[in-house]
Formats: C-alpha cells, structure tokens, sequence
C-alpha cells in the first residue's frame, strides 16, 4: 500500500468513527431519556456536546499538528477518544455523559481535519472525487452498519455498550496513525486565535442551548435570549475576523460559491435528515412501540439508496455538474421526508422503507456532491483553512437539525395530537430541506470538468 493511500486509510477510520457516534448513540436515546428521565429535546444534548467539542478543537488541529507533528496528534486523539467513549458508557447521571460526550468530541475533532487536508492533499485533480467516493462510502457503511447494530446491543444488553463498543475502533485507529504517518519535521505556525475560537463556540452553545429549551416547552425569556445571544455573538465573531490576521475560521473562504453552496447544501440534507431521524426514531418507539432493533432496520434501506446516489455521483459529477445533481438530491430527500408523513401505524412500513429508501438516495447524492465540491477551490495551505471551515459546519449542520425539530416539534404539540404533530414537523422539515434551491444560481450552469 502507497503511502498516501495509508493516509487516507487513517482519516476514513478516524471518519468513520466520527459517523458512527453520530448514528449509534441515537438510536439509544429513549432508553437513556427513561433512564434519566429526561425528555426527547433533552436528550439531543448527547449529539449535541459531542459537537461542541468537535467544534472546539477542530479549529486547533492544524496549529496542534505543526507543534506535535501529525502522527502524534493523531495518535493521541484516538487514545484520548477510547478512554472517554469507555467513560460515557460508564457514565451514572446524564450529567457525566454530556460531559464525557464533550471530551470525545475534542478528540474526535483533532483528527478530521488534519487526515482530511493531507488526504486531498496527496489526491489532486479528479482524483478528488475518488477519495470523496471514499469518504461518503464511509458515511453510508455508519449509517448502515451502526443503527441496526446499535438496536441490537440495546435490545440485548444496554445502551452503554453503544459507547463500549467505539473503543476496540479507536485503539486500531491510533495505532494505524503512529504506524504509518511518517514523522515530519515541525512547523512553527502562528498562534490560534483564541478569542475568535471562544466567541465561535459560545454562539453555537447558545444556540443550541435556546432551541433544546425551547424544544423542552421551556420557551420564554431565557430561551429567547440564548437565541438572541447566538446572534449577537456571531456578529461580534464577524467583526472580529475581518480585524485579526489569522482568524480561527476564515470567514473569507465564503466567497467561493462552490464552499458556500455546499455548506448550505449540508445543513438542508444531512443536517436536517439528523433532526427527522432523531424524532422519527421516538415517534416510533414511544408512539408506534417499535423496538430498537426494528428502528435501525431502516437505517440499512438509508444507506443502501445512498450507496445507489454515491455510485451515480461518481460517475456523474464531471458530466452533469454539481448544479444539476444538487438539485435532484434536494427534491429527492425532501420527498421522502414528507412520505414519513403517511406513517401512521407499525403496519406502514412499506411507507417507512419507501421514505428511508428516498431520503437515502437524495441524501448520499447531495452530501457525495458537497464534499466533492466544498474545497474544489482550494489547494495547499489554503486547503487546511478550507477543511476547518467545511468540517466545523458540517458538524453544526448535524446539531443544529437535532436541536431545529424538536423546537418545531414543540411548538406543533401545543395545538395537535403527537402523531398529527410528528407529521406536521416532518412536512415542515421537507419544505426547509428545499431552501438552498434559492442558491443554486450561485453555480455557473456550464459543467464543470477537471483536469
């Protein structure tokens, strides 16, 4: 095996990885919300704090890369990942789990970025969208893969083996990282801007804290002013980045069309398909009564028409252009939200197949094409910068679409019956995931070939 293909074997485990504590842990959620009774908005904080560490140190990887070197960067970060995922599963309050789900953020977060720059890095031109193939390969084998197994390890054992199992992954992943990275000379980098770091997260902390309130029925003055805050502190962080000369998120790089698209392109596929798997997977637990196992079944009728979109994309992309395929997933994915709206009953899971089946197909063709695209702009250094802008909002994608639904869901639940307002929700959620249609005279309408 080449060298850079043992790069890109590091960063698609690390990946991998990241995906799965995306996916595993959910499907566990309502037996962690009953054993600490907690409520479903509550209990979206278990995504939620392991985004905000990924968030936290997603923009010091590179800096912490250049002063440690890559191989011990990426070495420790899975060690420091096994020892928190065995920490979560040991966890006694839901207190100590968002608190360990914090930490494994952070370490989860060191690794991305950089086995992402250095992958595409070493794969230019159109081997780009073969290394993004992977990628997404990647993420279909999580949803695939993890779901179902998940279910089956609550149904069999309990929830805590949803983290237990992580650690055997991440042990593999840090030992493949000091193994195979090559030590390289260290490269003195500036220091990381701290105060835009602190300004960044603290936005993304109020948001997520005003939406889960509110999604909680605990809408009012301190709902409204975490939500005000957010705002606040993201204009201040915008002011801020224009003054200093190495911002911790380059805010610059959005005025590449292809990046800024691709962004928008993640919040409304990916991120808002995390919010409507989240609530669809309560909705037919405590109101369908489904078991665990059963609700990650669909998981693998998700990933299987995302590996059918991947296949297309692959083939595609250089034919069609990202314009042309950005649509089609948008339209796709949306519809098979707003079939969840015909399930009424455990009988309809021809419905649930036919939904998961739709949203897999539009799902893996819009991320494949966003990822594919988001840094087609960049190269070198600037790539690095590139990757902590793109893999930052990817993360706040998934957290701010577990964190949007349940609002929304809230606000349906004070006029109407639970599955009238689950509906109601998942026919909303269909119309967001369309918006980003509005954006896609940003693109040229020439196909775009690569060299």
């Amino acid at each position: 095996m080449t060298y850079r293909y043992r790069i890109a074997t590091v960063f698609l485990m690390g990946f991998f990885i990241d995906c799965i504590n995306i996916f595993m842990p959910a499907v566990a959620l309502p037996r962690m919300a009953a054993e600490f009774q907690i409520d479903s908005a509550t209990s979206a904080w278990v995504a939620n704090a392991y985004i905000l560490g990924l968030s936290l140190s997603i923009p010091l990887s590179p800096w912490l890369a250049g002063r440690w070197g890559a191989r011990s960067l990426l070495t420790a970060s899975m060690l420091a990942f096994a020892g928190a995922v065995w920490a979560c599963g040991e966890a006694s309050t839901f207190g100590q789990l968002v608190g360990w789900r914090f930490v494994q953020g952070m370490a989860g977060g060191l690794l991305i970025p950089v086995g992402q720059a250095m992958s595409f890095n070493l794969f230019q031109g159109p081997q780009r969208a073969r290394i993004s193939t992977w990628v997404m390969a990647m993420a279909l084998l999580a949803p695939a893969l993890s779901p179902t197994l998940g279910g089956w390890i609550v149904d069999q054992a309990s929830w805590r083996w949803v983290f237990h199992a992580n650690i055997p992954l991440a042990l593999a992943a840090a030992a493949l990282s000091w193994l195979w990275v090559r030590k390289q000379p260290l490269q003195a980098q500036a220091r990381p801007d701290f105060q835009g770091l602190l300004l960044i997260s603290a936005a993304l902390t109020c948001a997520l804290l005003g939406m889960s309130m509110y999604g909680a029925g605990q809408a009012g003055v301190a709902a409204g002013g975490c939500l005000g805050g957010a705002v606040l502190l993201a204009r201040f962080y915008a002011r801020h980045s224009r003054r200093v000369g190495h911002a911790i998120v380059d805010l610059r790089l959005l005025k590449s069309p292809r990046l800024a698209l691709s962004i928008w392109v993640y919040y409304a596929i990916p991120g808002i398909f995390t919010g409507v798997n989240l609530l669809n997977i309560f909705y037919l637990q405590d109101t369908l009564h489904m078991s665990a196992e059963q609700t990650g079944m669909f998981m693998v009728v998700y990933a299987a028409g995302a590996l059918v979109a991947m296949l297309v994309c692959g083939r595609m992309y250089n034919r069609a252009g990202a314009r042309v395929l950005f649509m089609l997933a948008m339209l796709l994915h949306s519809l098979g939200i707003a079939t969840l709206a015909a399930v009424d009953s455990t009988q309809d899971r021809p419905i649930l197949i036919l939904a998961y089946a739709l949203m897999g197909i539009g799902g893996g063709l819009g991320a494949n094409t966003a990822q594919t695209t988001a840094l087609m702009d960049f190269d070198g250094a600037q790539t690095h910068q590139a990757s902590v802008l793109w893999n930052i909002n990817r993360q706040m994608a998934f957290s701010v679409g577990a964190a949007l639904l349940p609002m929304l869901l809230h606000v349906f639940l004070q006029r109407y019956s639970a599955p009238e307002a689950y509906h109601l929700t998942f026919a909303m959620a269909a119309l967001l995931g369309m918006v980003p249609l509005l954006q896609l005279r940003r693109l040229r309408t020439e196909r775009t070939h690569h060299d």
